[in-house]
């Protein structure tokens, strides 16, 4: 909790000197492979980290058929959310949620 309030506080301080959305900039509008701390900075907006113990970077969200998470609040994911016009089939837990571990895969809804 200490440290989401602290990267709050960060990022609402820096807010005046971020570039226009067009632009790359070094908080928000990142690329794929770029460290992030949280998916909002991402243009794929989705941060991705494969441990606890990982750094997080930008990755392009999951495709049909792949591995994924259902959208978070946490802003940081261990399997990415799916690409446009796909969803995350999973079963969905109150403790999987909290510690962001529902994961399902990509399906289209339009099939099936």
């Amino acid at each position: 909790k200490v440290l989401l309030s602290c990267l709050l506080l960060a990022l609402l301080l820096l807010a005046p000197a971020l570039p226009a959305p067009h632009e790359r900039g070094l908080i928000f509008n990142l690329d794929i492979g770029e460290l992030c701390l949280q998916s909002a900075q991402c243009k794929t907006h989705c941060c991705h980290r494969s441990s606890a113990l990982s750094l997080a970077r930008c990755t392009p969200k999951a495709a049909e058929t792949q591995e994924c998470s259902p959208k978070s609040f946490y802003g940081i994911y261990y399997k990415c959310p799916c690409e446009s016009g796909l969803r995350c089939d999973t079963d969905k837990t109150i403790v999987g949620s909290i510690i962001n571990s529902d994961f399902g895969v990509c399906e289209d809804p339009q099939e099936g």
